[in-house]
């Protein structure tokens, strides 16, 4: 009964945290486009609310249930002999700091950044810098495809690195492509304040 339990609250976890990278993804490409100071402030914390409502208790959650299935199910340790669960726990522990770090602390300062233009009524030349910096951009864009691996070796559980290997370089890959297109796509300087 304890691993179904713990089973459960690891798929809940991954849910929460998927949704909610999935809303944070949708709403940043919905900020790109938009050209309104006011629409742009309520997208942005639209992510923020997506952010800590659903990413980082999924994460929690995940953290919480998959520590304990390890230790009881997996021998402690023992997992680090085991590749498709130590390809999960490599990628949960790199998205987790990431995801607290680089790329939580980026949407924060653009949510107190954009507060700070809707009080001046324009795009501020700080709003305008942190919008464009690159590394922010590709950890947020690296989000969902290193989800989606660790959801692929936990539901293909490989015997070798193949998959891990290859589904790295491919988030990479598409991480790489996303912060050079999506910025191009949608040129953000002309965002002004809606009457």
């Amino acid at each position: 009964m304890t691993y179904l339990l713990l089973k459960y609250g690891h798929l809940l976890g991954a849910i929460l945290m998927g949704a909610g990278l999935i809303g944070v993804w949708m709403f940043d490409l919905r900020s790109r486009q938009l050209r309104e100071l006011n629409a742009l402030a309520e997208t942005v914390r639209n992510i923020a609310v997506f952010y800590d409502g659903l990413v980082v208790p999924g994460a929690l959650l995940l953290l919480a249930s998959g520590t304990w299935m390890s230790v009881e199910f997996y021998g402690g340790w023992n997992f680090v002999k085991v590749p498709w669960l130590l390809g999960m726990v490599v990628l949960f522990a790199f998205e987790f700091v990431e995801g607290n770090t680089i790329t939580r602390l980026h949407f924060m300062r653009l949510l107190r950044l954009t507060r700070e233009a809707l009080r001046v009524g324009a795009v501020t030349p700080e709003l305008a810098e942190v919008r464009a910096r690159a590394v922010p951009t590709f950890t947020h864009f690296l989000d969902l495809p290193i989800l989606f691996l660790i959801v692929a070796l936990g539901a293909i559980r490989p015997t070798n690195w193949t998959l891990f290997t290859v589904g790295t370089v491919a988030a990479l890959v598409t991480a790489t492509a996303l912060t050079l297109y999506i910025p191009k796509l949608y040129p953000w300087a002309a965002v002004t304040r809606e009457p």
